[in-house]
């Protein structure tokens, strides 16, 4: 990008991508004006990322002359479509885009897209460690929580972007960008499942499956599209469409995938990383070996050790319930269950049977409590409400009792206390204090 075209950045938010976008343009030579509804303070880690950076700033407010008088608006992706401020720019004829749609513009190398309702992370790194350790220089970024516009310039035609996409984020790529065909650099696009989830941004079940098919429209053909047998999308005329390796599928990667000790729910994302790195070129024999050194993201399930002799699982990526239900069905029946946050609306019904029958005890914090204390409790669950998360696992500890698991699985959003999954999960583990192993 050349000359001084000013660019509007809407939503700087605190995952990293609003920073990485206005840094990236204006490096490029854009006159970047930065507007979000936060405060300067609550920006202040991404504020910082953009110190070297000619930006303008307006926080606390958005103004829509700032969308009018753009030649580019790039918005966050959890602006919703509607929004006033969109409406001005696309008036004004001014063109909306978003962060993965200028990386997936201007990337030189191959792409692996991949999204699903859960274990989306969990494959998109276990590709990036597979395809790595298979000689093949792999990127990892997206909804993963780093933007990969900061080393375009690092890239290379061999080598492979690995991304996650969220629902938002497909939902709002402009159709020049997803639809590209021949002239995409999307070579594999992988669905782990589709479930319910952010039906109060899509409205129903079938919007959201919508926006998650979106990521069908990326590949180019002559590329694959790795898809649940019951996803009800098509892949473009000249994509072939797979089904993820099946579980009875080779001797040699299942021994390899157990190995790992990793847990049984994860077997599935490493059976589909495995074949997404071999549709992509790596050779059967090298991407089993690269197996051996790959190791989850954290805070899927993650056993973090043992504390008054009960062993401390932390499930703090789960923001569902069906998240939390495959989580307490990895588990021997007995544990108690922390749980809550910003309810999402999505039904509980499994939560609550599989709670019933595995689950010793349930602690629920937050914004959900007044809602899931009673649903519970009517199921015949002993359960207690907390304040917050420190709270909760206070009642854990003092109501437990030794050789109890605990399991920290929220089935809801952070948004009633935290800004994100991480925050929430990492205050978990801070109030936990020493453990015993």
């Amino acid at each position: 990008m050349s000359g001084a075209r000013p660019v509007t950045v809407m939503g700087l938010g605190l995952f990293g991508g609003g920073a990485a976008v206005a840094r990236y343009l204006a490096r490029s030579g854009a006159r970047v004006t930065v507007t979000d509804l936060r405060t300067a303070s609550e920006l202040a880690p991404a504020l910082a990322q953009l110190s070297d950076c000619d930006v303008r700033y307006v926080l606390g407010e958005h103004r829509k002359e700032d969308f009018r008088a753009a030649e580019l608006v790039v918005a966050n992706p959890a602006v919703p479509p509607s929004s006033p401020y969109l409406a001005a720019a696309r008036d004004a004829g001014v063109p909306i885009t978003s962060e993965a749609a200028l990386f997936l513009d201007r990337c030189p190398a191959r792409v692996a897209a991949i999204t699903g309702t859960q274990g989306k992370s969990s494959c998109a790194s276990f590709l990036a460690q597979i395809l790595s350790g298979s000689g093949v220089r792999a990127w990892l970024g997206g909804n993963i929580g780093r933007s990969l516009l900061d080393v375009l310039d690092e890239m290379a035609p061999e080598h492979v972007a690995v991304i996650e996409l969220s629902s938002y984020q497909l939902e709002v790529l402009p159709d020049q960008v997803a639809r590209r065909g021949a002239d995409s650099p999307v070579e594999l696009a992988a669905v782990t499942n589709v479930l319910a989830d952010h039906l109060e941004r899509h409205g129903s079940r079938a919007a959201y499956a919508r926006a998650k098919a979106r990521v069908l429209e990326l590949v180019r053909p002559g590329g694959t599209a790795l898809l649940p047998a019951d996803f009800e999308g098509e892949p473009p005329p000249g994509v072939a469409r797979l089904g993820p390796a099946p579980r009875s599928e080779g001797e040699a990667d299942r021994a390899a995938i157990e190995a790992l000790g990793l847990p049984g729910f994860q077997h599935d994302n490493l059976r589909l990383a495995l074949r997404a790195a071999r549709c992509l070129g790596a050779d059967e024999p090298a991407t089993r070996a690269a197996l051996a050194g790959t190791e989850a993201p954290p805070h899927r399930l993650e056993h973090l050790g043992t504390l008054r002799g009960r062993a401390i699982w932390d499930n703090g990526v789960s923001t569902t319930p069906d998240s939390t239900v495959s989580a307490m069905r990895a588990l021997e029946p007995g544990f108690v269950l922390l749980c809550g946050g910003k309810d999402k609306r999505l039904p509980l019904e499994e939560l609550v049977a599989v709670a019933r029958a595995r689950a010793s005890r349930v602690v629920v914090f937050g914004a959900a409590a007044p809602a899931w204390v009673p649903l519970l409790r009517a199921a015949g669950v002993q359960t207690h409400a907390a304040r917050g998360v420190e709270e909760g696992l206070a009642l854990c500890l003092e109501q437990g009792r030794e050789g109890e698991a605990l399991l920290f699985s929220p089935a809801a959003a952070s948004f009633d206390a935290w800004p994100n999954f991480r925050a929430r999960a990492l205050a978990f583990r801070a109030a936990l204090g020493p453990l015993d192993d």
